[in-house]
């Protein structure tokens, strides 16, 4: 009697055993929600809608007295390392890639996923690498970009604020701001639409 209590209790364990294994299964098995975007993530992903080639006129408040002839520029942005990074490239319209001979900045955007945020990271012609983090406007179309930090010499000045504006698929601004030395700002507007 007592062997058949016992092996009773051994086959009723065994079963609550297979019962609670079949039950977990079940919860790994159901699909899960998906998490909810982080703002720096929706901010990041509403920039990379503006991968491919823009060409554009440049507005500029710069003194009179630097004689720069301002001429369209060509942006090219692409997004690249497995959809972790966008690559922002600037350059005179209708100009070969020739460092030697013209500018061409390079910016790169990137979600800090231990930080939270968007960053930004610009390698200016000036021989720096401004870095400032961006936030998206509540209606999705304006990422605004402000200064966190400086590497490299300011002998020249920096990069110091940005915004993009999407109007639409084919149309956006881009608004620059360079801190000259003294702290005097110079702004920079481009109304870029997509290349065809």
């Amino acid at each position: 009697m007592k062997s058949l209590r016992f092996l009773l209790s051994v086959v009723l364990m065994s079963l609550a055993t297979v019962a609670f294994a079949q039950s977990d299964a079940h919860k790994m098995a159901e699909p899960k929600a998906p998490a909810p975007k982080s703002e720096a993530q929706t901010s990041f992903d509403a920039m990379k809608t503006l991968a491919g080639d823009w060409e554009g006129p440049v507005k500029t408040d710069m003194p009179l007295e630097a004689k720069v002839d301002i001429k369209p520029l060509h942006v090219s942005m692409r997004v690249t390392s497995r959809g972790n990074v966008l690559v922002h490239e600037f350059q005179e319209a209708g100009t070969p890639l020739d460092p030697a001979k013209y500018d061409h900045p390079v910016t790169m955007l990137y979600v800090d996923v231990d930080a939270d945020r968007l960053t930004l990271v610009h390698y200016c012609d000036a021989g720096n690498r401004p870095r400032m983090t961006g936030k998206i406007s509540p209606d999705g179309k304006t990422l605004e970009f402000d200064f966190a930090d400086l590497s490299g010499s300011n002998k020249y000045g920096h990069m110091y604020h940005s915004v993009f504006t999407i109007i639409d698929a084919n149309h956006h601004a881009e608004d620059w701001t360079y801190m000259l030395p003294g702290d005097k700002p110079v702004h920079a507007h481009i109304d870029l639409q997509r290349a065809k």
